[in-house]
């Protein structure tokens, strides 16, 4: 008599396991290491200069900010922090980056 209250949730159990199993299969990516992103792998953006520093890099988005310019700032190694703009803005930003002397 004991026996059919065990096996009730042991079947319930073991039905979800099975499912949770069978969606994992499923739904899943089939790689299951996940691999970081490229670093050349930029979106919309473009690497207008490459700085030996962060703090240099810093300075130089500011002067990029003076100009109405938005960038952002990429340290992909130690000692190498690179600027990144959109596209629009990437020949004023390089223009500038070049009267830098940081970059």
């Amino acid at each position: 008599m004991g026996v059919h209250y065990a096996v009730g949730p042991v079947v319930a159990f073991a039905v979800l396991a099975l499912l949770a199993l069978f969606l994992r299969w499923a739904f899943g990516t089939g790689d299951s290491r996940r691999r970081p992103a490229t670093p050349s792998d930029d979106g919309l953006l473009l690497r207008v200069a490459t700085a030996s520093s962060r703090e240099s890099a810093l300075a130089l988005r500011a002067v990029l900010s003076d100009a109405g310019i938005r960038s952002t700032v990429r340290v992909p190694a130690p000692h190498r922090a690179e600027v990144l703009v959109f596209p629009e803005d990437a020949e004023r930003a390089r223009a500038l980056a070049a009267t830098f002397p940081g970059a």
